[in-house]
């Protein structure tokens, strides 16, 4: 289900930040900016961040994970050195990859995140990004909003959910039972921030409520690598890094387009100097 797959993708986000976060507290390296890497070459002048980093990092710009890694003060470096903001207007802006039936997006990705606390707390925006998808599938189901509710206590015939009733909706849209989905944990958490008048129900104003806050992408422009805050005394002076170049090669993907020569791999490549 398209659903599950969505999910997976967002809580191994997740997962990788929850323990970049805690090892970075562990080891107080919260001055320290953080590079994510897709399909990707990576350069930077500092002697402690040389290095290169090569994997998939397959993903959307209009996707909850983009929106997700936006929340976190993640900054998409070839938008950033090339001025362009998350809007729609801007999506094809350049490619990155062509897919096995011809279809041609923006999909690569590297991401930096500058010593900030411009960003949500990290469960915050995990918890809005968990509704959010469960959002987006209902839509693509064509459920309404107002029939939303209905739907996931469907065997419950009342205007409210229990916490079993819950963990039975979360079950029926494939957030629960599968591998690698919410773990008891997780589903104790969700169902906490859901209740948001701790009454021990969670009922259709309270799900309108959470998918009001769903905004997790930051608005405007990407333009945000370059962060200023007042350093206390006794704390260590944050590094920040500035996106001094990225490029695409092959270079007609930079213009929005895939080149019919270009046999090398089904990605371009992105390559960024910091």
């Amino acid at each position: 289900m398209i659903l599950a797959c969505l999910f997976v993708r967002l809580h191994q986000v997740y997962k990788i930040l929850e323990y970049l976060e805690a090892y970075q507290k562990e080891n107080k390296l919260n001055h320290m900016p953080i590079i994510l890497c897709g399909l990707a070459s990576v350069q930077c002048n500092h002697r402690l961040l040389n290095y290169a980093y090569f994997s998939d990092w397959n993903g959307s710009k209009r996707g909850h994970v983009y929106k997700f890694l936006r929340s976190q003060g993640f900054i998409s470096s070839y938008d950033d050195a090339h001025q362009y903001t998350d809007s729609e207007e801007t999506s094809l802006s350049w490619v990155s990859r062509r897919n096995h039936r011809g279809n041609i997006w923006g999909v690569d990705f590297i991401w930096l995140c500058n010593p900030s606390d411009s960003k949500k707390p990290l469960r915050t925006s995990w918890v809005e990004a968990v509704f959010s998808i469960i959002k987006y599938q209902l839509h693509k189901a064509s459920i309404a909003d107002d029939d939303a509710f209905a739907f996931l206590g469907a065997n419950n015939h009342s205007d409210s959910l229990t916490y079993s009733d819950f963990c039975l909706a979360l079950q029926k849209v494939n957030l629960t039972g599968i591998p690698h989905g919410l773990s008891f944990e997780e589903t104790k958490e969700l169902w906490v921030r859901a209740d948001l008048d701790g009454n021990g129900l969670f009922d259709y104003e309270e799900l309108k409520k959470i998918w009001n806050m769903t905004m997790v992408n930051q608005p405007g422009n990407c333009k945000e690598s370059v962060m200023e805050r007042k350093i206390e005394e006794g704390e260590v002076e944050a590094i920040g890094l500035k996106v001094n170049k990225a490029v695409l090669y092959p270079q007609e993907a930079e213009k929005g387009l895939w080149p019919e020569n270009y046999n090398l791999s089904d990605h371009a490549c992105l390559t960024v100097l910091f």
